[in-house]
Formats: C-alpha cells, structure tokens, sequence
C-alpha cells in the first residue's frame, strides 16, 4: 500500500469515510442510462448514504424522485427533491406530524401494509390539508413486510382508493433476499416477473389498475427490465457499491465509491496486521465472501476479523508488508451500514480532497 500524496488525506484522523466522486459520477450515469433505455423511472434509495449531496446529484443525474425509509431522511432529501416515496409504514403521531410537515411542494408516497397505517396516515393528511400517495407493498418471498396474496392486496388497494386523504398509486415490493450471482439472476427474475404479474392483474380486474408498479435492488438493477410491468426501479447501493454488490458481479471492483481511511497500529502477530477501523466504523456484518471487507487496493486482503475499535488484516497469503502508521482504505460488506457511523463524509477525486459533506439524516 502505497502512501498518499495528498495532505489532506495524510492530516485525516481516523478512520474517516472516503467517497471516489470520479466513480460516483460513473454510477450515477450508468443507471441513468440503463433506466432510460428500459423506460423505467429511477427513484433511488437514500437510506445509503442519508447525504444531501449525493442526493442532489441523483436528482441532477435523472432521478425522477428519491425513496427514504426514515422520517428523518424525508426532511433531508425533501431539501433536493419534490417527489418522496417514504418505503417505510409510519406508525405513530409524532412521525405523521413531521411527515405532514414538509413543504407543500413536495409530492409523498408512502409504502404500507396494513389499514391501520392506511387510516392513520390518511387522517393525518386530512387534517394537515394534504393528500398523500399509497403504494401498497407486497410481499414476494423477504419474508418482512408485504401482503402476501393478490386477494389482501386489493381490498387494501381499494381502501386506500375510497379514503379522503389519501390516494392509491399502485403497487411496491422489495426483493432483498435475492443476493445471486448475475449468471443467475435471469431464471430468479423471470419467476419474480410472474408473482409481480398475479397482483397486477388481480389489481386491473377489480377495477384499481396501478399507476405505479416501483421495486428492485442493485442486486437485481441490471435484470429489473425483465419485470414485466415494472415502472419505477429503487436501488440503493449502487451509487457507492460495496463488497457484497463485487462479490455477487452487480458492480465491478472499479465501481466501488466507497471506503473507510485507516491506520496501520501494530503488526505484533505474524500475519496480521491491526488498523484503527473497527466495527464501529466498518460494522461488523457478514457478507457473501469470508471476512468484513477487503483492502480498496488490494482486495485479496481481507478483514478477517473486527473489535470495537480494532480491525485485523489477514496478510498470512500475500507479501505485502506495511508499517505502522501506514494507511489504507476498506471497502467494507455493506455500505449502507458503515456509513451512518460516521457524521461525515470526505469526498475525493483520486487522493485530492474535493468536498466534506454531512451525512444529515444519520
């Protein structure tokens, strides 16, 4: 591992969150073309990296809104975007005040499940004078939240159709379970297709056809076009990417936007080497691959193993040998958790620092 020229960088205390705008930039126009060309719209989720920023420049690169799952990333992205799919059932007067609280341009969805959510969400916007979408979510084999047959689906649908205060959009699901290899995707994607098709049509034959058909993930971005009747796709991940999209083929090694500086402080053990980024900065959470991350440069250097404030590099099967104080750069498992840890974010162009934003809907 190389020693960075920029002194910024080498003035960094860490660990500190990296973001390769010159990648950022290249994702962001990959899955613009890609949504263009299936005639889909993109409405990424934020819940990433909770970053105004990187929201504004989804916006900016053709996202026609943004998804959030936190009343919270709401009030943020609200700042960049007039059009908010909230894929999260608020529950509770405090969080429907604040989600009626937003400005009035803004044109919310909500994502829900249940006629509980429905009613309290629908009086909630009648007496702030609004009206707020629905999409009710669907479950196709997470396992989480979603109504698992066409028959709940519609009579939730026409609930939401026949309530003041609300207005039904259509349908969402969220397919997170599928984490295959991209080799594998198009037979998975067919069969997501079909159970997609059994709600659409339960849907139009009773008379609710839906507006919007929204779902997707960056492990499935690249085959969401084989979903018929797919309108909106809602990947999260993909414009920073990670170690678990790598290691699945849903992005190249070189797309990889994200990763945590650390520091070298000991190498007392043969074969390990101990930086200062632990799981308090890379999170602890297994992946698809052994270990909790890999070396940004070298990515057969895998994290092994995390303490609060300690990582340990497995080094047994390489002969890099770095000092102490040397620094390097984690891609961690899953971005979307790393990130949150910490309350800023250093953006960077190759090793010149560009910008520092705030990670605002932490």
């Amino acid at each position: 591992m190389r020693r960075m020229s920029s002194t910024f960088l080498d003035s960094l205390d860490t660990p500190a969150p990296l973001v390769d705008l010159d990648r950022v930039e290249r994702n962001l126009q990959r899955v613009a073309a890609y949504a263009r060309e299936h005639g889909l719209r993109w409405r990424p989720h934020t819940k990433t990296h909770k970053t105004a920023e990187l929201g504004a420049m989804q916006v900016a690169a053709g996202a026609s809104g943004v998804t959030v799952a936190t009343v919270l990333e709401a009030e943020v992205m609200a700042s960049v975007s007039d059009d908010v799919l909230l894929a999260y059932p608020p529950v509770g007067a405090r969080k429907l005040a604040r989600l009626m609280a937003l400005p009035s341009r803004v044109r919310l969805t909500v994502a829900l499940d249940s006629l509980e959510v429905l009613e309290g969400l629908a009086r909630a916007a009648r007496d702030a004078g609004r009206t707020v979408g629905v999409l009710v979510e669907v479950d196709l084999g997470m396992r989480r939240v979603g109504l698992r047959t066409p028959e709940d689906a519609v009579a939730l649908a026409r609930s939401a159709a026949s309530t003041s205060g609300v207005v039904f959009r259509g349908l969402t699901f969220y397919a997170g379970h599928i984490r295959v290899p991209q080799a594998e995707l198009p037979a998975v994607m067919q069969a997501q297709s079909d159970a997609v098709a059994t709600f659409v049509d339960a849907l139009k034959s009773a008379g609710l056809p839906p507006e919007v058909v929204s779902g997707g993930s960056t492990p499935t971005l690249w085959q969401s076009h084989a979903v018929k009747g797919l309108t909106e796709i809602r990947p999260g991940l993909n414009v920073l990417n990670d170690r678990n999209a790598a290691v699945i083929g849903a992005c190249d090694w070189t797309e990889c936007a994200y990763s945590v500086l650390a520091t070298v402080v000991s190498t007392a053990v043969p074969g390990q080497v101990v930086i200062d980024a632990g799981g308090k900065a890379l999170v602890k959470e297994e992946g698809l691959a052994p270990g909790y991350g890999v070396l940004l440069d070298r990515p057969e250097v895998v994290v092994k193993n995390l303490s609060e404030e300690h990582g340990l590099l497995d080094v047994s099967g390489t002969t890099w040998r770095p000092r102490i104080g040397d620094r390097v750069r984690v891609v961690p498992n899953h971005v979307c958790v790393s990130v949150p840890q910490h309350p800023r974010l250093h953006v960077v162009r190759g090793d010149t620092h560009v910008a520092t934003w705030e990670v605002a809907a932490r």
